[in-house]
């Protein structure tokens, strides 16, 4: 019962949060998506493929492991509760955002939009303090010595070494 409860929750999740990030804010604050899509394709709407579709991978990805492995969702309404550090979380300890990040620079790019990239950038500056301000906190009060040592071996948006958890 637990596993489609999280299926729901992870569908949910997604076309909430990402959906709002990724389609209703750039759609109606932003004015892309509004016209659809541009016929006919450039260089520049293919090279946005790249960024966008990199992006949705590591979301999925990331998505399966907090579901699978921490057995929640990226949400406060259920946070996984194991530490996830498998997967992409091996390499870089926010990879979720990162591959928002990158959805957001393939639209700017698709869309050839200047305020779709400083969306992103503005995006990227909000959540960069989120992540400073609340999660890490909350997620060194959640799991102490476990998270420390990942903190430890794993950079924040870069991707560096893999993780090896000494178990």
């Amino acid at each position: 019962m637990r596993n489609i409860a999280l299926a729901v929750e992870a569908v949910l999740f997604t076309l909430i949060v990402p959906g709002a990030i990724w389609y209703w804010i750039p759609r109606h604050a932003l004015g892309t998506w509004s016209g659809g899509f541009p016929p006919p394709w450039t260089a520049w709407h293919i090279g946005a493929l790249v960024p966008l579709t990199m992006g949705a991978g590591v979301y999925l990805r990331c998505l399966w492991d907090f579901a699978a492995r921490g057995r929640g969702i990226p949400s406060p309404v259920d946070h996984p509760r194991r530490l996830v550090v498998t997967g992409l979380y091996r390499y870089v300890r926010n990879p979720m955002y990162v591959g928002a990040l990158l959805v957001l620079l393939g639209e700017a790019v698709f869309f050839r939009s200047v305020s779709g990239l400083l969306y992103a950038l503005g995006w990227f500056a909000i959540i960069h303090f989120v992540v400073l301000l609340y999660e890490e906190p909350y997620l060194r009060h959640r799991f102490g010595h476990d998270y420390e040592r990942y903190v430890r071996a794993v950079h924040r948006w870069l991707p560096g070494r893999p993780y090896t958890s000494g178990d």
